[in-house]
């Protein structure tokens, strides 16, 4: 059995220990936050990537498999954003988690309910926006993390953020084993948020092709940051399907962008009339630009060919730096209790620095 180690963020999200596996799409199923949950973390299912007729299957899958807390993530641009918000109030789900999105209002319904709001932020100025509005927490993530992602690494981005706001704050972005969480709850960090580590784990749906390709890299430098993508700011593993998108002038990228729009379009069943409303709601709500609006249907798209269809080379591979120093698939429940045998180790060590005991 693992050691004891609590923080505030244990009694907010009702978790045995201050780890929060994100709501990586496509990643993050029933499965996982079951895995995740029943070995002592919190795990945040993906409801921004599930079709709208799957949602409440899925919740509803998580609960067969666990009876522990969990959560859903969602953004209020996707079309069935209202339907996450219903379902996860109407399940009475610990928390919510989401980037820039729910108004005043919204944030009211779920605090009504008893459901806890736990924003993603990258940035101070957001983070205490965010706890303005009524956020119950947030999680910081640092350049370090995958996917879309700023410039600022989590060691000057989380003591800027621990300073801006008064509720827990969880660090994401570079964390992958017991020394990081023990240094993040060092800084002041109730806890920490993982991705790569979660999509790296042995319930994780990602295909085995595809999970050596993660596996496999051993450069951090070969996970680096790119727009090509979607316009934005993105970490992603290198890979020619990358370099391929990296190499397109405007035109062609325009035109691949258009072609890979219609084939998002037609698998997510949105009618053309949806597409373009969503487009229009990106430029007014995210400050996108025509041609990063454009863009952004190259991502699922992609991600789903080498996240979900298990072709590696034929997509692009979201990715914290992290998978570089992560050398096998591992069990929630080893994975968990180790990094949580190795934090208690280190604060005990530090405390024995100056003779107090780290931990009750």
């Amino acid at each position: 059995m693992s050691a004891t180690l609590h923080t505030p963020l244990c009694d907010l999200l009702g978790c045995r220990y201050p780890i929060v596996q994100t709501a990586m799409g496509w990643v993050a199923d029933a499965k996982l936050v079951a895995a995740t949950c029943n070995a002592g973390g919190f795990g945040f299912l993906a409801g921004a990537t599930l079709e709208a007729e799957r949602v409440e299957a899925e919740i509803l899958r998580v609960k067969e498999l666990t009876d522990k807390p969990f959560g859903i993530n969602f953004h209020m641009f996707q079309p069935n954003a209202a339907q996450v918000v219903d379902l996860a109030i109407k399940h009475r789900l610990r928390a919510v988690s989401y980037g820039r999105g729910p108004d005043a209002k919204t944030i009211r319904r779920f605090k009504d309910a008893g459901v806890m709001c736990i924003p993603t932020v990258g940035a101070p100025k957001h983070a205490a926006k965010a706890v303005e509005l009524g956020a119950d927490a947030v999680t910081v993530q640092g350049a370090e993390g995958g996917g879309h992602t700023g410039s600022m690494p989590t060691t000057l981005l989380l003591p800027k953020v621990l300073d801006a706001v008064n509720v827990p704050v969880i660090a994401a972005g570079g964390f992958f084993d017991g020394r990081g969480l023990a240094a993040a709850l060092g800084y002041g960090a109730a806890g920490i948020a993982m991705g790569t580590r979660f999509l790296m784990a042995e319930e994780s749906p990602v295909p085995r092709s595809t999970l050596a390709r993660y596996v496999a890299v051993n450069d951090p430098s070969q996970i680096r940051v790119s727009a090509a993508l979607d316009g934005l700011p993105q970490r992603m593993i290198d890979n020619p399907y990358l370099l391929r998108l990296e190499a397109f002038g405007p035109l062609r990228r325009t035109l691949f962008a258009l072609r890979t729009a219609e084939a998002w379009r037609r698998q997510s069943g949105m009618s053309l009339g949806q597409m373009a409303a969503l487009g229009f709601k990106a430029l007014r709500d995210h400050s996108y630009t025509a041609s990063q609006t454009l863009m952004a249907a190259n991502a699922p798209f992609l991600i789903q060919r080498a996240i979900v269809d298990g072709e590696p080379d034929e997509g692009v591979l979201p990715s914290g730096q992290v998978a570089a120093v992560i050398g096998a698939i591992e069990p929630c429940e080893i994975l968990i209790a180790r990094i949580v045998d190795e934090a208690v180790a280190r604060l005990d060590a530090l405390a024995a620095m100056r003779g107090a005991p780290a931990h009750a």
